[in-house]
């Protein structure tokens, strides 16, 4: 079998000959012998406005000898830089992804560091290293896919909680998020389902609380969940989006303790909780399933919670959520 090559000069002035007469991409991988998705990747990179219909041969080689340097100077950089290699290890140790670290370098280069990479360039690198430990260490440390949401077959716990406010009576402003002091609430179970834990994601800041639990009966999670809530300045305490779980069935005795209001998601829909949903992932990173939450103290619970609020986030401008819950609170 044959390794891919790249695309080179001759065979651009060929796509671009061949796209010109209004041949098929598939009539175009035929003569070129190319999948029809090599060249559907490279009329899709953008070499020129509209480039299914325009491409250009010559700018498509520019462009690609470019970005060609651009990745060989990015791994010549981290062969030679042992700080800058430690620094983005120590950053895969705390669950960051590559983009994440190379953000944190573009905004603040650390002591004895002085190159800036993309995280193209931290993939290659690790994907490029020979087989070891290092390079298995390597990529253990980078974030899994996960499996594709599964709607629970058992319903037992759900549509039976008395005077539930529903999410479409929620305001317009939680949903555009222009407020902070509005959360999503949910449980990660543990082990057999004998242990739990309690995640609350604040929308705008994307904050996290995790709550130790030593139950998940309806009083024991009213009451966890209140008192972690009730350390936040009232601004800070508007209301919290929950499922239709058997845990908040006490909604109102949560409402009376904390001034929030709570709004129930419909059955079976996690999207409208996505922000928790996202942040769920991240934790279980930490906390595999199978985890017992019975043997995990709060102190290592609460480190876990100030790993995630100091992690830069793209969706926060690469602030982090301790950084903008502060910016709540000036």
């Amino acid at each position: 079998m044959n390794h891919y090559a790249r695309i080179n000069l001759k065979e651009r002035e060929q796509i671009a000959e061949l796209r010109f007469k209004g041949k098929s991409i598939r009539k175009i991988a035929e003569k070129l012998n190319r999948s029809p998705s090599t060249i559907l990747r490279e009329l899709s990179k953008g070499y020129s406005r509209n480039s299914f219909i325009n491409y250009s041969a010559l700018d498509a080689q520019v462009i690609s000898q470019k970005n060609e340097s651009s990745r060989n100077s990015g791994k010549l950089k981290l062969q030679k830089h042992i700080k800058l290699r430690k620094f983005i290890k120590s950053k895969l140790e705390l669950k960051w992804s590559p983009e994440q670290i190379a953000m944190s370098l573009k905004e603040n280069l650390p002591n004895g560091i002085t190159e800036i990479i993309s995280h193209q360039t931290i993939y290659t690198y690790i994907y490029l290293l020979p087989r070891g430990e290092l390079k298995k260490e390597l990529q253990n440390y980078l974030r899994r896919k996960m499996k594709p949401y599964k709607k629970s077959k058992n319903t037992d716990n759900r549509g039976k909680i008395p005077d539930m406010i529903s999410i479409e009576e929620r305001p317009k402003s939680v949903e555009k998020r222009s407020i902070p002091g509005h959360w999503e609430g949910d449980l990660i179970i543990g082990k057999n389902h004998k242990s739990a834990i309690g995640t609350i994601v604040e929308r705008t800041t994307r904050n996290v609380i995790l709550v130790p639990l030593t139950s998940t009966d309806a009083d024991t999670v009213r009451k966890c969940f209140a008192k972690e809530l009730k350390r936040l300045p009232k601004e800070l305490r508007l209301s919290m989006t929950y499922d239709q779980g058997k845990e908040m069935s006490y909604h109102k005795l949560f409402t009376r303790d904390t001034q929030m209001k709570v709004y129930f998601c419909h059955p079976g829909s996690p999207w409208e909780r996505g922000t928790c949903e996202n942040t769920n992932m991240l934790i279980r990173d930490y906390f595999p399933k199978k985890t017992d939450f019975n043997n995990i103290s709060r102190q290592e619970l609460k480190k876990v919670q100030k790993l995630l609020n100091d992690r830069p986030r793209k969706t926060l401008a690469w602030k982090t959520p301790a950084e903008k819950i502060k910016e709540v609170l000036r």
